[in-house]
């Protein structure tokens, strides 16, 4: 079925209201896939951004909604329903403005975040906000406590563009569901994603004026104001390592709670056991999407025993993989994001070669795709694990092909990172590949091809992939604060 005709919504949603810039400005939102002007969306400003913060500091300190679960339960049942009939719509634009690949768009870019919304919509209504504790002696006589969760605040929410609706909405539901305010700063390379969900909240559900807030800007100064005004409770960002670096230190002047989904440079741990034919086709899956995610495994580790004939696998892998117009559904890749990000992944590929790794497919930008900012599925074998490309998150179709010596090797190799977000381990041994999973430091394994990503999966990393977890009961607890009230005990 085609894509149905594009009709964004173009203007940010402040205090319930769709506005345009306060100076009347707007920006222009590209197709990465065709290198042509899609359309325009508000510009906002930073006395729009300070609008949102103070309507929703207000939404969160003067109205019944952070005490009301049934009433917010409601509201994401309405915003579940009403984004569901719309999705046709959404489709449209997270192709076109994001270039995802319209076969992927059911999985994690529309239909399934969609669906979180129900599971929050559930947790905001079921989540067990107050329980008591046990009794415990003081000074001659029992106490009890009562231990109680509350919405933390107002929250800022600043989200990327590979998979933009995803990630708005893995925001947006749980914090409005724990009964806080959001202001959401989407990126600007992906502004619709975000400013249509602003219309169908203002148009379709009972959420009171302020307590989602959506400003979009091509000035990322606006988004920044959220970790340093001090009315803000919390910042949730999902982006760049340096940038999650940059969101710590504006925070710290207000002690605010963050929660960083930050980078990734996962490693694809192949066991010398494993059925190389059957398990290593697989690998080429770091292109999708244009190799644009967080959680994608770039580093592929090979047995020595065994390297020169996986790697032939996957070669033939990636010589047969399909990629090109996203909206054609026999494509898994489009194209990066904007040419920023294309000459990006372009001069991580000639570094790769400089530090001598061995190119075996791809490199450059395909001949056959004269438009658009598409690079080529790039292999390299004989990755030195201390290289730059082994090293630092490249967010491109290109993987990294690293030889090991046994297990303890694999593992050593795996964890020499600064990250540990994702990974994976196959062997043809359960209990083997489980004893090299625990060894990881990552926060989600896949173990012998089983995948981990569902809403009710708690996703995030060690060391420097973030701080926090996102979905799941741990992911709706990072929007609630703790309190604990002391009673005495009558028995």
């Amino acid at each position: 079925m085609p894509l149905v005709e594009l009709n964004p919504e173009t203007r940010n949603l402040i205090d319930g209201r769709l506005v345009e810039a306060s100076n009347r400005a707007t920006f222009e939102n590209w197709n990465p896939a065709t290198e042509e002007v899609l359309g325009v969306c508000a510009d906002g400003t930073q006395d729009d951004m300070e609008a949102a913060i103070a309507a929703a500091r207000r939404a969160f300190d003067e109205t019944d909604w952070a005490g009301d679960a049934p009433f917010r339960r409601r509201c994401l049942e309405q915003l579940h329903a009403a984004l569901s009939e719309e999705k046709e719509q959404l489709r449209a634009i997270v192709v076109r403005e994001a270039g995802a690949p319209l076969t992927l768009t059911p999985w994690m870019q529309i239909d399934a975040p969609i669906d979180m919304l129900s599971y929050w919509a559930e947790k905001a209504g079921s989540y067990p906000y107050e329980k008591r504790m046990d009794p415990v002696p003081f000074m001659g006589r029992s106490q009890g406590r009562i231990l109680r969760r509350e919405p933390a605040g107002v929250v800022g929410a600043i989200t990327p563009w590979n998979v933009p609706f995803y990630l708005n909405v893995a925001k947006i539901g749980p914090a409005l569901a724990a009964g806080c305010a959001v202001v959401l700063k989407p990126a600007p390379d992906t502004p619709w994603c975000a400013t249509q969900i602003g219309r169908i909240a203002a148009e379709r559900t009972d959420l009171p004026p302020g307590v989602l807030n959506i400003v979009a800007s091509s000035d990322h100064g606006v988004g920044e104001v959220l970790t340093t005004d001090p009315r803000v409770d919390v910042v949730t960002f999902t982006g760049s390592t340096a940038t999650g670096r940059r969101v710590m230190e504006c925070a710290a002047a207000s002690v605010k709670k963050l929660f960083l989904e930050l980078g990734g440079k996962s490693a694809n741990v192949i066991l010398d056991d494993a059925d190389f034919p059957s398990v290593l086709p697989g690998a080429a899956m770091t292109c999708v999407h244009g190799g644009q995610g967080c959680a994608i495994t770039t580093r592929l580790l090979l047995p020595r025993s065994r390297y020169e004939e996986g790697l032939a696998i996957v070669k033939a892998a990636f010589e047969s993989w399909s990629y090109g117009d996203p909206t054609d559904r026999a494509n898994l890749q489009g194209p990066q994001i904007s040419r920023k990000q294309q000459e990006r992944v372009l001069a991580y590929i000639e570094k790769g070669r400089r530090e001598g790794a061995r190119l075996v497919v791809g490199g450059g930008v395909p001949a056959h795709l004269p438009r658009g900012f598409y690079v080529e599925p790039t292999l390299f074998a004989d990755v030195a694990p201390d290289s730059t490309i082994a090293q630092e998150e490249i967010f491109g179709p290109v993987l990294c092909a690293i030889p090991f010596e046994d297990d303890d090797d694999a593992v050593r190799i795996a964890n020499d990172s600064i990250y540990g977000l994702s990974g994976s381990v196959t062997s043809a041994d359960r209990e083997r590949s489980l004893a090299v999973a625990r060894r990881i430091r990552a926060g989600t394994i896949a173990v012998d091809g089983a995948q981990w990503f569902h809403v009710d999966t708690p996703f995030g990393g060690y060391k420097q992939s973030g701080l926090g977890r996102e979905n799941g009961v741990q992911g709706f607890e990072e929007y609630l604060e703790t309190k604990v009230m002391a009673v005495p005990w009558k028995g």
